[in-house]
């Protein structure tokens, strides 16, 4: 298929307008916000009502078992091995013929992400920083969500870890969901990444005071604005 072609046939599933949206964002400029948020180790997660699962076992990731990557996440093989070489913490969980579905990772130090963001994320003493979780879609909605947080948690912890921070991008809403049913706190502040002719990437940081996440508790309440947002 030439580029014409695939051009078409993306402009047919996702409208002229997204696919312009698109083609933007990765070939002229985009701007992501990153929401920091915390969490204590120790506080139970408030009662759900998540579809549960099952057949899936976890198991650490080390550079020799990437592998099971392969499948579902296979772009993510050399990454995954890489990130274990580097000594994070990182969980898989795989199905009966040990293809991983799954995966979440926890660093003790401060977190260069070279492979998506770009940019680096400070760790402090006693935190950890969360962050690769996802899975196939055939678990969206399930329980795995929330076992594979409360998992590297316990890991985190028996690492002499009391909190746990990461960021989610504020376009994600599915993710800022999960981070309130998890009982997840903002700390108030916001990584910028801009990105510019598919090349140049630039960072900064603003502070605001509210919350971000009330209007997805409570529909119809303004969103607060950053200090110096861009």
């Amino acid at each position: 298929m030439n580029v014409i072609d695939k051009l078409r046939s993306r402009i047919k599933q996702k409208g002229l307008g997204r696919t312009f949206k698109t083609l933007w964002e990765r070939y002229v400029f985009f701007h992501w916000e990153l929401l920091w948020m915390e969490r204590d180790l120790v506080t139970p997660v408030a009662p759900h009502k998540l579809r549960p699962y099952s057949g899936l076992r976890m198991v650490s990731i080390t550079p020799e078992n990437a592998k099971a990557f392969g499948k579902h996440f296979g772009d993510r093989v050399e990454t995954m091995a890489e990130l274990a070489a580097e000594g994070h913490t990182g969980q898989m969980y795989l199905d009966a013929n040990d293809h991983a579905v799954a995966f979440i990772w926890g660093s003790k130090r401060d977190y260069h992400d070279s492979h998506y963001y770009g940019c680096w994320f400070p760790v402090k003493p006693g935190e950890f920083f969360e962050f690769g979780g996802e899975m196939t879609r055939a678990y969206f909605g399930t329980s795995l969500s929330v076992d594979a947080q409360i998992n590297i948690w316990n890991a985190m912890a028996a690492q002499g870890c009391d909190k746990v921070v990461d960021v989610c991008e504020t376009h994600n809403i599915p993710a800022l969901k999960l981070h309130i049913r998890m009982g997840y706190h903002e700390q108030g502040r916001v990584t910028h990444v801009y990105g510019l002719f598919g090349r140049w990437r630039f960072f900064r940081e603003t502070q605001y005071t509210g919350s971000r996440l009330d209007p997805l508790r409570k529909p119809g309440r303004p969103v607060v604005a950053d200090a110096a947002r861009a």
